[in-house]
């Protein structure tokens, strides 16, 4: 696993480069909520959007995952720990007013690229949660 990226992967790219294109511009590999170990694959600070592409092997995609014949229960129990870690940080996320955003590795650069830059539009409009004032 040592050998594996943590970002920068093709399907990462591919969207990162589709979503540049359509004149997006964002942070890489950042993290959304300051307190929390968790990096996003690309983050969008002042629409509060963080976005994930998803490996399908890495976080159990339901049409193309296949678990190992080889040391089933790690693999099973890594891929279970997996996608509970992303419903949790998509769970902190909305608590703290950010929209988390997955795609997973086979779907569409582009078609990813349109949606992001639609929510990001949408989250542009709306107006940005007060900071509480400092006495």
């Amino acid at each position: 696993m040592v050998g594996n990226r943590g970002r920068d992967t093709a399907p990462e790219m591919a969207v990162r480069r589709a979503a540049h294109r359509l004149g997006l511009r964002y942070r890489v590999g950042a993290r959304p909520i300051a307190n929390v170990r968790r990096t996003a694959d690309m983050v969008f600070p002042k629409q509060r959007v963080a976005i994930y592409i998803d490996g399908c092997f890495w976080h159990g995609c339901p049409s193309h995952y296949v678990a190992p014949k080889t040391n089933s229960d790690y693999w099973s129990t890594k891929i279970t720990d997996n996608t509970q870690r992303d419903r949790d940080t998509d769970k902190r996320l909305a608590e703290e007013g950010w929209l988390g955003l997955r795609f997973w590795e086979h779907e569409d650069p582009e078609v990813a690229a349109r949606t992001i830059r639609r929510v990001v539009r949408e989250r542009s409009a709306l107006p940005r949660p007060s900071s509480p004032s400092v006495p």
